[in-house]
């Protein structure tokens, strides 16, 4: 394996495990806690329903290596506080890997749309990343330059912020907005921390458990696989 210099590096990753009636229990996130415990980062693992995916990380890299935190990242109360206590434990976040999020799954035209489905999404999705980057450039403020080297933000996007998605538009103007987000957080974090970087990733269809039912639909796959 190849060392990225993660060594003690502390990570936190959104949920790991969101929203228990849309949304995933697993997927990337886990996978990239995973990957960064590998590399000897330190991995605070964020949830909001239910830790019971991350009891096997825990289990095999111990308490000095991961810690689980729950927070509703729609809340900026609950946001401040999850970097309050987190930091108490491992120090000061240098690595965010911000990969919650919902993807409804009702197709719903934008004709037909409602109102509240649509503020949902863009709060969990969108508002709720503002909170946690906000928040991460807030605690960097006070950190010691060895730390502020490290420093990076990863948003985990969508194909469909770029392509957008039919009878998704909700989800689809989240995951772009992101791009503006990463766009402008980029510019503004170099007056803070010289060095630190800032990434949007926006994959395509992944078999996660979020996207699992949907995918079973062949219609489903094709119109991913023509875009």
């Amino acid at each position: 394996m190849i060392d990225l210099e993660l060594q003690d590096v502390h990570v936190l990753v959104t949920a790991l495990n969101y929203m228990a009636i849309i949304g995933a229990s697993g997927g990337i996130g886990l996978a990239t806690a995973q990957l960064f415990l590998e590399q000897g980062a330190k991995v605070t693992a964020h949830y909001n329903t239910t830790s019971s995916t991350l009891e096997p990380l825990v289990s095999q890299f111990g308490s000095s290596r991961i810690q689980v935190v729950q927070a509703d990242l729609t809340s900026e109360s609950s946001v401040t506080q999850l970097y309050i206590s987190v930091i108490q434990t491992f120090g000061p976040v240098q690595v965010v890997v911000n990969n919650h999020g919902i993807w409804p799954t009702k197709d719903e035209p934008l004709a037909d749309m409602s109102l509240d489905r649509w503020k949902k999404t863009l709060d969990t999705n969108l508002t709720s990343s503002f909170l946690v980057a906000r928040s991460w450039m807030s605690g960097l403020l006070d950190t010691g330059e060895d730390k502020k080297e490290k420093a990076a933000f990863v948003f985990i996007g969508s194909s469909a912020g770029k392509v957008g998605e039919a009878n998704h538009a909700d989800y689809a103007a989240s995951k772009s907005a992101l791009i503006g987000l990463t766009l402008s957080l980029k510019n503004e974090i170099v007056k803070i921390a010289p060095r630190a970087r800032v990434n949007i990733v926006s994959p395509g269809w992944v078999k996660t458990p979020m996207a699992e039912e949907a995918l079973k639909d062949r219609m489903v796959v094709y119109r991913a696989m023509a875009t």
